[in-house]
C-alpha cells in the first residue's frame, strides 16, 4: 500500500506543478489504504504542505496586494480563515465528513473544470473592490482549511476580478494557498487522524514529483492533463457517491 501512496505523491506533485488538482489523486489513494475520508483529507493536507511552501517561495517576487488591499491583509485573512476551516474540520464527526466528501469533490471538480476550460483568462466582467476581495479571500481560506480542492482556481478568479494581473495573481495565490494550509497544518499535526508513515511517504513523493513537474512544465500538453484531472474528479465523485458510508 505504501507503494501506491508513493506513486500517488509523485503524481500529485507533478500534477500540482503543471496544472493543480493533486488532491484528486492523494485523497482516493489514502482512502484505498483503509483511512477514513476525514483522516485521508487531514493526512493529505499535511503531506502536501512542504510542496506548497516551495512553490510559493519560488514565485514570491511576483506577489502583490489588490488595489488598496495590501498583501499583508490577504496574508492575515488567509491565515485566520485557514485556521477556522481546520477547526471546523477537526470538530466534524468522521461519519458526517464522509457524507460531505462526495459533494466537496463534486464542487472542486466543477471549479477546476470551469477554471480550466470555461473561464477566459481576461474574463473580469464582475469586479471586486478591496473589501469584497478581502471577504471572498477569507471565505476561500475557510474552505481551504476545511477541504481545499479547487482553491487555486477560486483564488485566481477572485484576484483577477479584483484587478490583479494574471501572472501576479498566479504567484499570489500560490503563496496564499501555503499560508492558509500552514494554519491548518498547525492544528492537524496534533490530530490523531494524521497517519504519519503514509504522510511522509506521500510528502516525499510529492516533492520529487514537483521537481519533475518544474522540468516538464514546457514538455507536457497541459490541456490534456487538465482533461485527465477533470475525468479523475468525475470518476472519484461517482465512486464516492456509490461507496457505502
Amino acid at each position: 500500500m505504501l507503494l501506491i501512496v508513493l506513486v500517488a505523491g509523485l503524481w500529485a506533485g507533478l500534477q500540482n506543478a503543471l496544472a493543480g488538482g493533486g488532491s484528486f489523486v492523494t485523497l482516493p489513494a489514502l482512502i484505498l489504504t483503509g483511512m477514513s475520508p476525514l483522516a485521508a483529507n487531514i493526512t493529505s493536507t499535511v503531506a502536501l504542505f512542504p510542496g506548497q511552501v516551495s512553490s510559493g517561495w519560488a514565485g514570491r517576487r511576483l506577489v502583490s496586494g489588490v488595489g488598496t488591499l495590501p498583501f499583508k491583509a490577504l496574508f492575515i485573512l488567509s491565515l485566520a480563515g485557514g485556521a477556522l476551516g481546520a477547526l471546523l474540520l477537526l470538530n466534524t464527526p468522521s461519519s458526517v465528513f464522509a457524507r460531505l466528501v462526495p459533494w466537496l469533490v463534486l464542487f472542486a471538480t466543477a471549479v477546476f473544470a470551469w477554471g480550466s476550460f470555461l473561464r477566459k483568462p481576461g474574463q473580469n466582467a464582475a469586479h471586486l473592490g478591496p473589501v469584497s476581495a478581502g471577504v471572498v479571500q477569507f471565505l476561500i481560506a475557510i474552505y481551504g482549511g476545511y477541504f481545499g480542492g479547487g482553491i487555486g482556481f477560486l483564488m485566481l478568479a477572485a484576484l483577477t476580478m479584483a484587478g490583479m494581473a494574471t501572472r501576479h495573481a498566479g504567484a499570489t495565490k500560490n503563496v496564499l494557498a501555503g499560508v492558509m494550509n500552514a494554519s491548518a497544518v498547525a492544528f492537524f499535526v496534533l490530530s490523531p487522524e494524521v497517519h504519519w508513515v503514509p504522510a511522509l511517504v506521500l510528502g516525499s513523493g510529492a516533492l520529487v514529483g514537483g521537481l519533475a513537474g518544474a522540468w516538464a512544465l514546457h514538455r507536457v500538453n497541459e490541456r490534456l492533463l487538465r482533461m485527465a484531472i477533470v475525468a479523475l474528479g468525475v470518476a472519484l465523485t461517482i465512486g464516492l457517491f456509490l461507496r457505502p458510508i
